[in-house]
């Protein structure tokens, strides 16, 4: 009976023993292995939009040659403001995800303004005033890639793209007996060397520098070059703006724009009496609004 009791109890033991035991590993090795943490993707990339509206108050000084006949053109901005034939329209959009942009300007400026006397392709003065009727279409678009980028907030982009051209120009001329009419149409008492319309295509490259002066004020430099005798036989672009944030509205931020361009192109073609020449550079302040969504 004693050893009865003896093995009883060792086997309440044993069991109790073995229980703890098992309580105590399942402490230790929970329910299974801890789940994986959670993976920290970064956010996707989202892209952003800009539309600038502008007005660009530029004058021109160069010279042009339409059927032979050369006139020079220096005109100031106010003045240049004062002969708009029509209504013009200039406004730049960029569209960016990450380093990469795409971007588009556009140009359309109808112009009349006074010149000083046309000199016909023999070098010969004409007696008589002019004055040059231009109606001018400057397309661009481009790819804009940044390159290197600095802590305090600047960054410099590489850009490339083309520059389409589109013009019409005709020089009025005052009628006189010395004017050689050949080559001309004649209305009234003027005679107008008529270019028709002309179209080229200038590729270019350049650099753009953005730095952020404070948060929501930004400067931008921006330089290119283009034409290598594809379109135009060189063309050139310089730009510098400021810009401030103005006010956040329903997601999109407004700032104001104000800087300085300058656009100069050397094109030509033919000769003789069908030489036509557009070496003139555009330049004076900008003033626009830019919308970023």
């Amino acid at each position: 009976m004693a050893d009865r009791r003896f093995r009883l109890g060792l086997l309440v033991a044993a069991s109790a023993l073995l229980g703890a035991t098992g309580a105590g590993l399942s402490a230790d090795l929970g329910a299974g292995p801890p789940p994986p943490p959670e993976q920290d993707w970064p956010p996707p990339r989202q892209w952003t939009v800009t539309f600038t509206p502008y007005s660009w108050l530029s004058g021109l000084n160069g010279s042009t040659t339409v059927k032979g006949r050369t006139t020079d053109i220096d005109v100031g901005a106010f003045q240049l403001l004062e002969h708009l034939d029509g209504v013009p329209w200039m406004s730049y959009g960029e569209i960016r995800n990450g380093r990469i942009a795409l971007y588009g300007d556009i140009i359309y400026a109808p112009l009349g303004v006074d010149a000083s006397r046309a000199r016909s392709f023999g070098g010969v003065s004409l007696d008589a005033t002019v004055g040059v009727d231009i109606e001018q279409t400057i397309a661009e678009i481009g790819v804009v890639y940044e390159i290197a980028r600095w802590w305090s907030g600047g960054a410099i982009d590489l850009l490339a793209g083309a520059r389409y051209w589109h013009q019409d120009v005709a020089i009025n001329l005052a009628l006189t007996g010395t004017l050689d009419t050949s080559g001309l149409s004649l209305t009234g008492n003027r005679a107008v060397a008529r270019a028709g319309g002309v179209d080229w295509i200038d590729p270019l490259v350049g650099l753009r520098i953005r730095h952020q002066l404070a948060p929501g004020q930004e400067l931008l430099v921006r330089g290119d070059i283009g034409g290598f005798d594809v379109g135009s036989q060189f063309s050139w672009n310089v730009l510098a703006a400021y810009s401030w944030q103005i006010g956040v509205h329903y997601g999109a931020t407004y700032s104001g724009v104000l800087g300085y361009r300058a656009l100069g192109v050397d094109y030509e073609k033919g000769s003789g009496a069908t030489r036509y020449e557009y070496d003139v550079v555009q330049h004076g302040p900008i003033v626009g609004l830019t919308v970023r969504y």
